[in-house]
């Protein structure tokens, strides 16, 4: 098939700003198909979550079974999980793709509202790294995962973990630019500097991880797909437009060069 298809694992955002919504946009916009799997649906706006309801396991499964003996996947985007019983059945469907893998480890809302708990953090480092080809934690989400306080001791010892790449965000650091930092077994830290924007965004990270997903589906090395889904990441949040009255929601479709 000429157009390849990413799977998609994350929760509903019902303002689309993050989420499955995102997803698809991300992917679509790098000339890629999206499949879904929703894990959850949630109570949010644009600033903050309320409520998180997840999806059974066994329907996931279901779904799961028959989207996969009609449709090849090139490579699997996975963002916010339901809750711990969900991972057994993640786990065995990478095991069976496998595919890249790219995980953003939602642990917290933007506006600051915890979505996993201590038993599912634990879970997502135990079970899902040692599956995932790039992590894509922001620089809270790596402190909380490694427990670690500096950034590379926190990227070491998420790579130690199992992850084959780390890529820590700095967007929300507080820096004069928005720093990401590459890690990797046996090669230098790799830093990518982008003009710090203005603007609060829901979505950022979704974005980044899917286009970045998409990118490893049409074949690219990771070093060029790292740098396309960041430069397509930044061109999204550049032209952010507010949807509501909280975070500006990234533009995903005809963000421009």
């Amino acid at each position: 098939m000429a157009e390849p298809s990413v799977l998609v694992i994350a929760g509903h955002d019902p303002t689309g700003g993050a989420g499955i919504q995102a997803d698809i946009e991300a992917v679509a916009a790098q000339g890629v198909h999206a499949l879904s799997l929703v894990t959850c649906l949630t109570a949010q706006d644009t600033d903050n979550v309320r409520r998180v309801q997840p999806v059974a396991p066994l329907l996931l499964a279901e779904q799961a079974e028959l989207l996969l003996a009609d449709c090849p996947v090139a490579a699997v985007k996975i963002g916010l999980i339901g809750d711990l019983s969900q991972l057994p059945w993640l786990v065995d469907l990478l095991r069976q793709l496998a595919v890249p893998v790219v995980l953003d480890p939602i642990l917290r809302a933007g506006g600051g509202a915890e979505l996993v708990g201590r038993s599912l953090a634990a879970g997502l480092r135990e079970q899902l790294l040692p599956l995932t080809t790039v992590l894509l934690p922001n620089a809270v989400e790596a402190r909380r995962l490694s427990g670690q306080e500096d950034l590379d001791q926190a990227g070491a010892a998420l790579l130690a973990l199992g992850a084959a790449n780390v890529l820590i965000t700095g967007g929300d650091e507080p820096e004069t630019e928005a720093v990401n930092r590459w890690y990797r077994p046996g090669a230098p830290v790799q830093e990518y500097r982008w003009p710090r924007l203005a603007g609060r965004y829901h979505g950022a990270g979704c974005t980044l991880a899917s286009a970045l997903a998409a990118r490893l589906a049409l074949g690219e090395p990771l070093q060029q797909a790292l740098e396309q889904a960041q430069a397509y990441t930044h061109r999204c949040l550049r032209a952010a437009r507010a949807v509501g009255q909280g975070r500006l929601i990234p533009r995903r479709i005809g963000a421009g060069a």
